[in-house]
């Protein structure tokens, strides 16, 4: 699935009609959040996290690592891999510890092996002043999801 954006409304809507593809328990649920520094990652899972029904502040998970979330029916991670220089350091993230929610990855590629596990892979790049977004499916759920996607979202 692959889309122009051409603003920000435009990546926070993208980031909305995802959750409403998703299904209703996103438990364990890995997404990937790739692209260029500002390219709209943290804005996509913020828009995602706030669809959820967040309220309040989303902030990078830049230094933290990993921001969670407790919101009504779903745990959310927003993890944000941009630090980590080894695989190996998601292990002391306890990583096997957020199996419990939807994990929201951003720089991903720090950790080739999520590849491996994830279920969606969201990409944003430049494109003029806008970006252009695309959605992969990984795993067989995604792989469905992605197929199954509105006829009217599809480009």
């Amino acid at each position: 699935m692959k889309r122009h954006l051409p603003d920000e409304t435009a990546t926070r809507e993208l980031a909305r009609e995802l959750l409403a593809a998703l299904p209703a328990d996103t438990t364990g649920w890995i997404i990937l959040l790739e692209g260029a520094l500002g390219t709209g990652k943290s804005t996509f899972a913020r828009a995602l996290i706030k669809a959820m029904g967040h309220v309040g502040a989303v902030p990078s998970p830049t230094y933290t690592l990993v921001e969670p979330y407790e919101l009504t029916g779903h745990r959310v991670y927003h993890i944000d891999l941009y630090r980590v220089a080894d695989e190996e350091e998601l292990r002391y993230l306890g990583w096997t510890e957020l199996e419990d929610g939807l994990r929201l990855v951003e720089w991903p590629d720090r950790a080739p092996g999520l590849l491996a596990a994830a279920d969606l892979r969201v990409r944003l790049r430049y494109a003029g002043a806008g970006r252009d977004g695309a959605i992969e499916g990984l795993s067989p759920r995604g792989q469905a999801l992605v197929s199954e996607w509105p006829a009217n979202h599809k480009t």
